[in-house]
């Protein structure tokens, strides 16, 4: 037992209370472990909080603990070129599909793929535009005035409603997706947990599809919340069971709780204490119920995001890859191009993104861009009287040229623009930047700095947009 009273008569040379006390500790001493170093915050498992340490790979490369937003940052610049990725994999896949080297699957379904990618210039123009559409979920006349009245109110009440009004609005859009993930997860479910549960769950799980197919909302949810949950409780708390089925029940339980919150009575709810504000009430000017859910029912987003059928077949066309189907090759590349699209949509991400793929005159292209509509920071500071900056960052491949980049900024009719192609298109930058010069002018745009030169290494896009590593512009979820 320790002697903690110091009761005992100390022993010469022993003595507890000056061992170690003039004795000075350095923390570059090897011999000490984990030494207390006053500059830095240091755990017991020696997992800290800085860059540069708790990674054996290298400098530099470790995960960030200090804040999601980082981490994201960190790995959207070590995601393989989605560009390159893509271009490859179609302009590969031509042979393949006319030939043999895929299964029957996932041969039709790059068939189907391939087929829509043959645009001409109007196909092209409604393509980007749908593309657009679909990635601006918050976008309409309705939400421009949400965000106004956002912006300019010092209530937090106000603000609050906003906010709990466009939660609910994602989570009413995103039902389908929603109903789909319930669906999928509880029948992982019933393979991930014994045969003699998984038995009694996959009756409940017919019947809900039953229920979501014949558009009974209330009956699904009382299904889940009332039947499906307690069991999987029971089932947890009897097996204690911590494998892949908690990770799936946990994954249930939160597509339940937005499933619930997407509801057409909470989207309701929360608009009418939108409606109790009177900042708000006379911009609403009196808009019923059914008049709300008819607009965002007939929003451009949901006219585009049903009528998407590129981003359909490419998920098919996934899927089939990712189960085995295609080889080795093929799954890969849509393994890559899956971690990018996840990458690139995050919700930390404060730009838009499109992909615009092609089959033009014979040769395969295929081009992402981010945009920042808001470059200068003008909307979002309340500054609407100045010229706005709409900044682009364009990567595009093209079969037999090579990789370009492109930085387009546009404030009014004034455009200026940086490519940097490959060192065979360089020796025509002339060339290049003449007919740039000409198409801009054709579409009334007037043409400020123009510059065409040889790319060095690809541009980065925290490089393009250095405004994205702002607190303000970012959600950073510390952890």
């Amino acid at each position: 037992m320790p002697n903690l009273l110091g009761v005992t008569n100390p022993v010469p040379g022993h003595d507890n209370a000056n061992v170690n006390r003039n004795i000075p500790v350095s923390p570059s001493d090897t011999r000490i472990q984990n030494a207390v170093d006053p500059s830095r915050v240091s755990r017991p498992d020696n997992r800290t909080e800085r860059q540069d340490s708790g990674d054996a790979t290298g400098a530099g490369h470790g995960l960030r603990y200090d804040s999601n937003f980082s981490t994201f940052l960190q790995r959207l610049m070590d995601t393989p070129g989605l560009a390159q990725t893509m271009t490859a994999l179609l302009a590969g896949q031509k042979g393949m599909v006319v030939t043999s080297g895929m299964e029957e699957g996932i041969a039709g379904d790059m068939a189907a793929l391939l087929n829509m990618l043959k645009m001409d210039q109007g196909q092209l123009a409604k393509f980007l535009m749908s593309q657009a559409a679909s990635g601006n979920r918050f976008g309409g006349a309705l939400f421009s005035m949400l965000r106004e009245a956002y912006s300019q109110t010092n209530s937090e009440s106000l603000r609050g409603n906003i906010l709990q009004f466009l939660k609910r609005y994602s989570d009413y859009s995103s039902s389908q997706h929603i109903q789909g993930n319930l669906l999928r997860t509880l029948t992982r479910l019933t393979r991930a947990i014994p045969a003699s549960y998984g038995s009694q769950l996959l009756p409940m799980v017919s019947q809900l599809e039953e229920l979501l197919n014949g558009g009974n909302r209330a009956g699904a949810l009382k299904l889940l919340q009332g039947t499906i949950l307690p069991f999987l409780g029971e089932y947890t708390s009897r097996t204690n069971d911590m494998g892949l089925s908690r990770t799936l029940i946990s994954m249930l339980a939160l597509d339940i709780s937005r499933f619930e919150n997407g509801g057409p009575e909470g989207l309701l709810q929360s608009f009418h204490q939108l409606n109790g504000h009177t900042a708000l009430r006379e911009r609403l000017g009196g808009l019923s119920d059914e008049a709300l859910l008819r607009l965002i029912n007939n929003s451009g987003f949901a006219r585009a995001a049903d009528g998407d059928q590129f981003a359909s077949q490419l998920a098919k066309a996934a899927h089939q890859a990712l189960q085995g189907g295609g080889g080795n090759e093929v799954q890969e590349a849509f393994r890559n191009i899956v971690s990018a699209f996840l990458i690139n949509e995050s919700v930390y991400m404060p730009l838009n993104h499109v992909i615009v793929p092609l089959d033009w005159d014979g040769k395969m292209m295929f081009s992402e861009f981010w945009v920042d509509p808001d470059a200068d920071g003008n909307l979002k500071q309340g500054r609407g009287d100045r010229a706005n900056t709409v900044r682009f960052l364009f990567k595009i491949d093209i079969q037999g040229l090579g990789f370009f980049d492109m930085v387009l900024s546009c404030r009014g009719e004034q455009v200026d623009v940086q490519l940097y192609c490959p060192e065979t298109v360089s020796h025509f930058s002339q060339l290049v930047q003449g007919e740039l010069s000409r198409i801009f002018t054709d579409h009334g745009l007037k043409p400020n700095h123009l510059q065409v030169q040889a790319m060095e290494q690809p541009l980065t896009i925290s490089g393009v947009f250095p405004r994205i590593f702002e607190g303000e512009n970012s959600i950073n979820v510390k952890i």
